[in-house]
């Protein structure tokens, strides 16, 4: 069975997200947002401060992320 789990990163106006969100194989981060509620889940998430060497806010095996903060929204390597 293909892995679902997709390394993504969020940008909203004060953090650098980066974690997992649940991604069908062969499905588009832009058809994943459509569909989304209110918040998306983020696994093994990173919150970085997004200031130039900002610092790493928190760590956590699980995240809520609310949409309406999501500015930018991209596959990471």
């Amino acid at each position: 069975m293909a892995d679902s789990r997709t390394r993504v990163t969020i940008f909203t106006g004060t953090y650098r997200i980066r974690g997992y969100i649940d991604l069908l194989p062969g499905a588009r981060i832009t058809d994943f947002m459509a569909e989304a509620r209110d918040f998306i889940a983020v696994t093994e998430a990173e919150v970085w401060e997004l200031i130039p060497g900002g610092r790493m806010v928190l760590a956590a095996p699980f995240i809520d992320v609310s949409r309406a903060h999501i500015e930018i929204i991209t596959p990471a390597g």
